[in-house]
């Protein structure tokens, strides 16, 4: 059993198995947070520390200028193009907030990477892939839930948010924080599993895991509670990693639907002739094409990707593994090649609804993921009236 004594304000020291772990509940936007990260540790000197980030977060801290790295085309391909769009936006909400505090978003992480440079102390890193992470999430919303999220997120964005510091010291309480956990854990209780009760449990068994038996782990004060609570259990990992596969019901109508057009255009041709089943497959066409490529108008795409959204839609939909927001953002991505500057811009472009349509970057993803939900919405219609016409 570990013996838990809070030392001072935000850092708990954990004795557990002969190891000593002095916990840090920080605020990921805050100059006092980042403050008290580099005082605990040189006031400690640690054989290890363990940051909320896992490798590619860390990456991201130290070279700032990944995205120049980034290959559009390859993203869409890879089906990573929603991941990368909830990625852009929590880290656009986040840069606000830093933005208006003057405090960049990440300080106490990049203060304990620091520290750990100055005094030659390893870095652990303790969170899970938020790739991982972000698809877990998205499985567990569902379509109407990414829609919910997704519009929180935007409206953090766009509105105004009037917040100083003393709000942000305020969230560093575990009290506080845990409202604003039950909060979002009302708003959206299908990803509560996802989002922080298996991240605080990964945290909690990685943190317990690292080597040296003095340890100075930095993660934000939300999860603290959590991981007091699992620290003394014993956890597998390799499940938490796990990204699930679709759901069964979605693998079904995914397949259903394109042989249940498929067989009734087949029927309609032999019960009915040559001629029903062309125009049964005419309506099929123009449904899908135009919802497709409505969403492509709606993201301002090029004429010509618009006009490759319509054509593509009414096969891609007969199609399980391919999507017609693919095609027009792959069309989008040729058309109007990303540049030297969008690429430099991403992250601050990401802050607001103007740039997400002027940077190149994230208006092939918005051709992608709008195309792909309106075009998601006409195959449904389409089979619809493909049955009516029966």
């Amino acid at each position: 059993m570990s013996t838990i004594t809070r030392i001072k304000d935000n850092v708990d020291k954990i004795e557990l198995n002969g190891k000593v772990i002095y916990l840090i509940g920080t605020a990921h936007v805050s100059a006092s947070s980042a403050q008290l990260v580099s005082e605990v540790i040189h006031e400690i000197h640690p054989d290890v520390i363990a940051v909320e980030l896992c490798p590619s977060r860390l990456q991201s801290i130290q070279d700032p200028d990944r995205w120049k790295n980034t290959d559009i085309i390859t993203v869409i391909r890879q089906g990573r193009g929603q991941v990368l769009v909830a990625q852009l936006l929590l880290a656009a909400f986040q840069k606000k907030l830093g933005n208006k505090l003057k405090v960049k978003p990440g300080a106490e992480m990049l203060s304990a990477i620091t520290a750990a440079q100055e005094l030659g102390c390893p870095i652990v890193t303790a969170d899970r892939d938020v790739k991982v992470t972000l698809k877990r999430t998205w499985s567990a919303l569902g379509l109407g839930g990414i829609i919910k999220l997704l519009y929180s997120l935007l409206e953090g964005i766009i509105e105004e948010q009037h917040i100083d510091e003393k709000d942000i010291e305020r969230l560093k309480t575990t009290d506080a924080l845990e409202g604003v956990m039950r909060e979002f854990s009302e708003a959206f209780p299908s990803v509560k599993k996802t989002l922080i009760e298996e991240r605080d449990q990964y945290l909690a068994m990685k943190i317990k895991q690292a080597p040296g038996t003095k340890i100075v782990a930095v993660v934000g004060a939300g999860h603290v509670p959590g991981m007091l609570q699992w620290i003394d259990q014993e956890i597998p990992l390799a499940p938490l990693e796990i990204v699930p596969a679709p759901k069964l019901y979605k693998r079904i109508l995914s397949r259903l639907i394109p042989l249940a057009v498929i067989a009734m255009l087949v029927y309609a041709g032999i019960a009915f002739g040559p001629r029903a089943s062309l125009s049964m497959f005419s309506t099929w066409f123009w449904v899908n094409g135009l919802f497709a490529a409505a969403g492509a108008l709606l993201a301002l795409a090029h004429p010509l990707s618009i006009v490759a959204a319509f054509l593509a839609a009414p096969f891609t939909a007969l199609h399980p593994l391919i999507a017609p927001g693919w095609v027009a953002g792959i069309v989008e991505a040729l058309l109007r090649k990303p540049r030297v500057s969008d690429l430099e811009s991403i992250g601050e472009d990401a802050g607001s609804v103007r740039g997400w349509w002027h940077n190149r970057v994230t208006h092939i993803l918005l051709v992608l993921v709008l195309t792909g939900l309106t075009g998601r919405i006409g195959t449904f219609v389409g089979a619809w009236m493909v049955a009516r016409a029966l």
